[in-house]
């Protein structure tokens, strides 16, 4: 009798170790991994792109990659397979991206890259997040040049850098779908946005929170975003500033790449580059119809509504509460878009 007491609690305290042991494993296996880059080669990586390879396919865990100080001259590719990824670099003005592609170089085929094809780094995870770092393109005045390229959902970047000329950030989500299936979203906060001409561009819906949009010396055009039909929201600027180095009005908020673009501005500072029409149809006349340009509260020597083209909007205080962080970036999947 005793010892068949004896076997059952030997028993049921290996069962439970085998519980604790399995628990421990999936606790290890999920948490968070923590890599960290430098060009000194001290430690994990010597270059951005070995330490992304290392990254685990769907892992359900964010992994953070450390980047110290230093120019990264890479072209970088996050693949859609790849789970969570947080760039952290150790300073916003010493921790560089940069490569100097442009859309007219050719490639090793002997083929034009395209606008596409010329990003320094290609955003095609989900989830994916940055802080701290600088995104440049140095190609210069050549066209289309782009720093970052963007197709995953739920993007976060926080106190970043975007630097190019005409094309510096590419927001392209499912821009060549004919029907998209996702809306493609992403958050940028208390960020530097600079350029000449689309500097900010493509398909996504994008908040701009607390950012600053800087017009380059021969800058055109801010935006030119291709938002589909049915989106409801596109780029959303809310709290920023706009200034820069152009020509005082010679320069405008946006450009319909595609007819249905839709760009809003709420509590701008507008310096005195921007023209005072505000927006233009790319020669267009029928995108005038369907684009949605407006402004609220928009303040500043570049900010007078009334001489603004009469198919844009002034919302009102009441139709300004629609466009809060929340209601424009959720989506159906109740996404938190808080840098964690």
């Amino acid at each position: 009798m005793k010892m068949s007491k004896t076997k059952n609690l030997l028993l049921f305290f290996s069962f439970i170790l085998v519980l604790i042991v399995i628990n421990s494993f999936s606790v290890i296996h999920n948490s968070e991994k923590v890599y960290t880059v430098s060009k000194d080669g001290r430690e994990d990586f010597k270059t951005i792109q070995e330490a992304v390879n290392a990254v685990e396919d769907r892992f359900e865990s964010k992994t953070k990659i450390i980047i110290k100080k230093g120019i990264y001259r890479e072209k970088i590719t996050i693949p859609a397979t790849k789970g969570a990824i947080y760039f952290q670099g150790e300073s916003l003005a010493e921790t560089i991206i940069v490569n100097d592609d442009f859309a007219s170089k050719k490639n090793a085929e002997g083929k034009e890259m395209g606008t596409t094809g010329s990003s320094t780094i290609f955003i095609f995870s989900d989830n994916f997040s940055a802080k701290n770092i600088t995104f440049q393109n140095d190609a210069g005045k050549v066209g289309q040049a782009v720093a970052v390229l963007i197709t995953g959902d739920r993007a976060i970047f926080e106190n970043c850098r975007f630097i190019g000329f005409q094309d510096t950030l590419y927001l392209k989500g499912e821009q060549d779908v004919p029907t998209p299936k996702r809306e493609i979203r992403h958050y940028f906060k208390n960020c530097y946005i600079e350029g000449t001409t689309d500097f900010i561009f493509g398909a996504a819906t994008a908040v701009f929170k607390d950012c600053t949009i800087y017009a380059k010396e021969s800058a055109t055009y801010l935006t030119a975003a291709s938002t589909p039909e049915n989106t409801k929201y596109g780029f959303v600027f809310i709290d920023c500033k706009i200034k820069g180095e152009a020509k005082p009005e010679s320069v405008y908020l946006g450009r319909p790449w595609r007819p249905f673009a839709k760009t809003v501005f709420i509590n701008i500072d507008i310096s005195n580059v921007i023209k005072p029409e505000g927006w233009h149809n790319w020669k267009k006349p029928e995108a005038e119809k369907t684009t949605f340009y407006a402004e609220f509260n928009s303040k500043g020597v570049g900010a007078n509504s009334e001489k603004r083209v009469a198919w844009s909007h002034q919302l009102t205080k009441e139709q300004s509460k629609e466009y809060s962080i929340k209601n424009i970036l959720s989506g159906k999947d109740n996404w938190n878009f808080k840098m964690k």
